[in-house]
């Protein structure tokens, strides 16, 4: 439909180099792939956000980096989303999941947070859970190790051997979400 709002998709991550490699910054690294995909480069935007603004499956589309600490990331989303004037149900956030493998990917509408700290920024600012999310799954912590710490942490070696093809894989499915919406890309990716 012409004249539509953009679809914004939102990485999260921490930002600067000392972040970079950590689980919790997997939602940043799939949106750098999307950047790369459509051929755009990341600019400073007011509301606290690096965006890259282009089409993807068709669809006019705005990524979306917060430069916030991840549980601070809500205030620079809603910002974004309140500039180019998009409903939430054209609002998708890829984020870390401990709950799913890793290699796993999942998404959905809708939700709590699940302790995850970006989540609920995210949540609180828009005034409602009812975006899109695309959950990459890290897996849980080894042994009694602590689930914040766990995530803080850069990808084992093993992982890092298989990252790129999960990262290719959630680009993927952000791509299928936005052209052909939720339910073709769960039938392709859930």
């Amino acid at each position: 439909m012409a004249g539509e709002p953009p679809w914004i998709v939102v990485g999260l991550g921490n930002p600067g180099p000392r972040y970079a490699g950590n689980r919790h910054n997997v939602g940043a690294m799939v949106a750098d792939l999307l950047a790369e995909r459509i051929g755009g480069r990341w600019k400073s935007h007011r509301g606290r956000a690096d965006l890259v603004e282009g089409r993807l499956g068709g669809e006019r589309i705005v990524l979306v980096k917060p430069r916030s600490y991840m549980n601070e990331s809500g205030g620079p989303v809603a910002a974004v989303r309140d500039f180019f004037k998009t409903p939430v149900d054209r609002v998708a956030v890829i984020h870390d999941e401990l709950d799913l493998p890793f290699g796993a990917l999942r998404l959905k509408l809708g939700g709590g947070d699940n302790g995850h700290n970006g989540l609920k920024s995210v949540r609180r600012s828009l005034g409602t859970g009812e975006f899109h999310r695309v959950r990459v799954g890290i897996g849980r912590p080894p042994g009694r190790q602590d689930p914040a710490d766990f995530v803080l942490r850069d990808y084992s070696a093993a992982e890092r051997k298989e990252l790129g093809v999960q990262l290719e894989e959630a680009a993927d499915a952000v791509e299928l979400l936005v052209a052909d919406g939720l339910v073709a890309a769960q039938n392709r990716f859930n």
